[in-house]
C-alpha cells in the first residue's frame, strides 16, 4: 500500500541558501519540473510581513501574489506555503476561493504552541488545509507532545509534523514520537516528517517512518539536491527514487534531475549546502545551526573548540538563535583559555622611530615579492608576520590568535618570536598579550588577526609607521584569497563582502592613530 505523499520544500527551505533570491525564471521553472514530475504537494516560499517582495524570490507578502505566479501552470500537484508564527497575520488572507495555495505551513516554537494554534483556526476557518510544524519536535517530552496531540486532535487540521529541526534525530526518536501519533491522532490527520541532515541520517530516518506498519496518511518532506540551511535536507531526487522501487510510484525522476543541473548546481557553487563537522556537533547538542555558522565563520577555533562552547550553552538557549548571546560565549571562551602572566616589558622591542611592515598571507605578498624586498632592503625596521610563518620572507615575529593556524606553525622552534594573544595556549612565548584588550568595536572583524595587531602597535608602542603587505581583502572565489592553499577558509558570498566593507572602517580608525600605507596592492579592500 502507498500511503505516502512527498512534499519538495525547495522554494521555501531552500531560500536559506540564496536569501530566497531564486530568480523569476528560476521559480517558474523549479515549478514546472516539480509540477511535472508529479511531485504531491509543492511549497512555493514564505508568506510574511518581513521586508519588501520583488519577482525574483519566494517570500510573499500577499497569498495573490503566489497564486499569480501558479495560474501559469497545469497541474494535479497540492500547493502550499509557510509562515513562521507571529511573523503573518492570517487575518490577511484571502478566503481559499478554489485555486492556487491549498495549505498553510504554520511553524511555530513549543513556547508559541497555544497562540500558534489559535492562528490555524483562522486559517482553517478561511478555507485552507493546515500544516502544524512542531519545530524542534525533540525539544518535547512526551507528556508534552501528546499534549499538542490532544490540541491539534480539538483543531483538525489536514497534518500533524516530526520537525528534525536541526538534524538530531535517529530512527528511535523518530519511531517514539510516530507511535504517540498513531495511537493518539484523530484517524484522517496526516503525519509528516520534515528531516535534517547534520547527521546524514534524513534519507534513513525517511526510510524508517515508511517502513512503519500503519494505515495512516503519512507526507515526507525534501528539497532538491537536499537545498537547504547548513548541512541541508533530505533529496527529493533520492526519497522518490526509493519510493518508485518500493512503493511503486510513478514519480518522474529525470525532470527532478533536468531542474538540478539548470537551476539548483548553479546555487550550489555559490553557496555550498550539505553535511560537515560543525553542524554534526550542533545537531548532537540539538543546537539551532545558526550557532554553528557563526564559530566556524569565524574561522579562529578548532572543532574541539566549538564542542566546548556548545557544550557551555544553557539549554533554553539552544532553540532559537541569538547572536548576541553567542558572541559573549565566543569571546568567553577566547578569554577563559589559560595563560602566562604578561610580559609587557618585551614589547620594548617594537618602540616608536621604528618601521613596522606587517606580513598577510594574501596572494599579493607572493606576485609583489620584489617590492617588498626591496622595502625590506631600504629600512631598518621590524617584520611581524600575521597568523603564519612566511617562506618568503623571514619575519622577526609572528603574530599569531588563531587557534586553527597554530598547527602551521613549528610553535616550539619559533616560540622566542611568537607574540600571541591569550587564547593560544603559552608555550614559552616571547610575548602574550590578553585577548579582550586587542577586540575592535566594528561588526565582522571584531577579532581579525591583523586589526588585532593594529590595535597592539598603536596603543602599546606609539609606532610611527606602519606598513601592511598581504592584507588583500576576501574575493568570492576563495581560490583567490591567500598565496598556500591550506590557509583558505570559506564563507558565504555576503560574509566575505561584509568583511571587505569592515576592514576599511577599521582601517580608516586605526589611520587617525598612526600612519598606515600598503606596499602591495589590496585587491579587494580599500582604506
Amino acid at each position: 500500500m502507498n500511503n505516502s505523499k512527498v512534499l519538495d520544500c525547495t522554494l521555501r527551505d531552500g531560500g536559506y541558501c540564496n536569501q530566497w533570491k531564486f530568480g523569476e525564471k528560476n521559480i517558474i521553472k523549479v515549478l514546472s519540473k516539480l509540477t511535472e514530475a508529479k511531485i504531491d504537494i509543492i511549497e512555493c516560499g514564505f508568506l510574511t510581513n518581513k521586508g519588501i517582495y520583488t519577482e525574483d524570490y519566494t517570500k510573499y507578502n500577499h497569498i495573490e501574489t503566489i497564486n499569480g505566479i501558479l495560474q501559469k501552470l497545469s497541474s494535479n500537484s497540492m500547493f502550499v506555503c509557510m509562515l513562521n508564527y507571529g511573523e503573518f497575520d492570517a487575518e490577511q488572507l484571502p478566503r481559499y476561493n478554489g485555486e492556487g495555495i491549498q495549505g498553510i505551513r504554520v511553524a511555530f516554537h513549543k513556547k508559541n504552541k497555544l497562540q500558534a494554534i489559535e492562528e490555524c483556526k483562522k486559517i482553517k476557518e478561511k478555507g485552507y488545509k493546515v500544516f502544524l510544524q512542531a519545530m524542534v519536535s525533540l525539544s518535547y517530552t512526551d507528556q508534552e507532545f501528546l499534549e499538542l496531540i490532544h490540541d491539534c486532535n480539538e483543531l483538525e487540521p489536514y497534518a500533524l509534523y516530526i520537525v528534525d529541526s536541526f538534524g538530531a534525530m535517529e530512527w528511535r526518536d523518530i519511531v517514539r514520537y510516530f507511535y504517540l501519533m498513531e495511537h493518539n491522532l484523530k484517524k484522517g490527520i496526516y503525519i509528516g516528517y520534515h528531516a535534517h541532515n547534520n547527521k546524514q541520517l534524513a534519507y534513513s530516518n525517511a526510510q524508517k517512518m515508511l517502513q512503519l506498519q500503519t494505515n495512516r496518511q503519512l507526507i515526507i518532506d525534501s528539497s532538491l539536491m537536499g537545498m537547504g540551511r547548513g548541512a541541508g535536507n533530505l533529496n527529493t531526487e533520492l526519497i522518490i527514487e526509493y519510493l518508485n522501487r518500493n512503493k511503486k510510484s510513478e514519480y518522474q525522476i529525470k525532470l527532478l534531475l533536468q531542474a538540478i543541473d539548470e537551476v539548483i548546481n548553479s546555487f550550489f557553487h555559490r553557496s555550498f549546502w550539505g553535511y560537515s563537522a560543525v553542524y554534526y556537533l550542533s545537531s548532537t547538542y540539538n543546537i539551532h545551526p545558526n550557532y554553528a555558522t557563526y564559530l566556524s565563520d569565524k574561522n579562529t577555533l578548532k572543532l574541539e573548540n566549538i564542542d566546548e562552547i556548545f557544550s557551555e550553552m544553557d539549554v533554553e538557549k539552544r532553540v532559537s538563535y541569538d547572536q548576541n548571546y553567542i558572541e559573549k560565549l565566543y569571546r568567553r571562551y577566547m578569554l577563559n583559555i589559560d595563560t602566562e602572566p604578561i610580559m609587557f616589558q618585551r614589547i620594548q622591542s617594537l618602540r616608536k622611530n621604528k618601521k613596522i611592515l606587517i606580513l598577510l598571507p594574501g596572494k599579493s605578498i607572493e606576485e609583489e615579492s620584489k617590492i617588498i624586498h626591496e622595502f625590506m632592503e631600504k629600512y631598518d625596521g621590524i617584520t611581524i608576520s600575521v597568523n603564519f610563518s612566511s617562506r618568503i620572507y623571514k619575519e622577526d615575529y609572528i603574530f599569531l590568535s588563531n587557534l586553527r593556524r597554530t598547527e602551521t606553525i613549528d610553535i616550539v622552534n619559533n616560540a622566542n618570536r611568537i607574540i600571541a594573544t591569550s587564547n593560544i595556549p603559552n608555550n614559552g612565548f616571547y610575548l602574550s598579550i590578553p585577548y579582550k584588550k586587542l577586540l575592535n568595536d566594528v561588526p565582522y572583524v571584531e577579532d581579525n588577526a591583523c586589526m588585532m595587531l593594529l590595535k597592539l602597535l598603536t596603543l602599546f608602542t606609539e609606532a610611527d609607521e606602519i606598513y601592511l603587505a598581504g592584507l588583500d581583502g576576501f574575493s568570492t572565489d576563495s581560490r583567490r584569497n591567500y598565496y598556500r592553499s591550506e590557509y583558505e577558509i570559506f564563507a558565504k558570498n555576503e560574509t566575505y563582502q561584509a568583511i571587505n566593507q569592515a576592514l576599511a572602517i577599521a582601517l580608516g580608525q586605526f589611520a587617525k592613530e598612526c600612519k598606515i600605507q600598503f606596499i602591495t596592492t589590496p585587491r579587494y579592500v580599500t582604506m
